[in-house]
């Protein structure tokens, strides 16, 4: 016999799963995830490529390989990502003035243009998909879920997206999913 109490039900107004983070997680992150891939659809590299015109048009020139370590994505596919976004005129790669052996990633006035379009397009489903909330509440979760972020970030580095997708595979064989 335990002396483990259980929950009370959850009452009419109450869902299942309110108090389970994975569920409530998956859930927004899935809805996110279907709203940003039809906006970037058509967009060299997709989300990657989103990001990686995002921090071109937000910072300073950077190498490849710094962006790759910046966003979390492999080397390799980083030089395919930047060779489609070049192709398609939205970034270029020129030399570094400060090291002519390396290239910078430098963000063409097409390619702006392209981030121009697809962020005001991103804004608009993050606002369809965060409408129940206030406009402070929205604010607050954006700030909490960066916070999160960053000090999972910091705790275990994401240095390749790819990774993440085989650490969870390998979680759903071992788990029988």
């Amino acid at each position: 016999m335990s002396d483990t109490v259980a929950p009370p039900p959850p009452g009419p107004d109450q869902h299942p799963t309110s108090d389970d983070l994975g569920w409530s997680l998956g859930v927004v992150f899935r809805a996110y995830v279907k709203a940003s891939s039809t906006i970037l659809g058509d967009l060299p590299g997709g989300p990657r490529g989103h990001q990686v015109l995002t921090a071109a048009v937000r910072g300073a020139p950077e190498s490849q390989i710094a962006l790759a370590r910046r966003l979390g994505i492999d080397k390799t596919v980083m030089t395919y990502l930047i060779d489609d976004l070049e192709r398609a005129g939205l970034v270029e790669r020129r030399p570094n003035p400060g090291d002519r052996r390396h290239k910078q990633v430098v963000v063409t006035d097409l390619g702006r243009e392209a981030w121009s379009t697809t962020s005001g397009h991103l804004e608009h489903a993050e606002e369809h998909l965060l409408g129940p909330l206030d406009p402070a509440d929205r604010a607050i979760l954006r700030t909490l879920l960066h916070r999160l972020a960053t000090q999972a970030q910091q705790l275990d580095p994401v240095t390749d997206t790819c990774q993440i997708v085989a650490d969870l595979s390998a979680g759903n064989e071992r788990d029988g999913g």
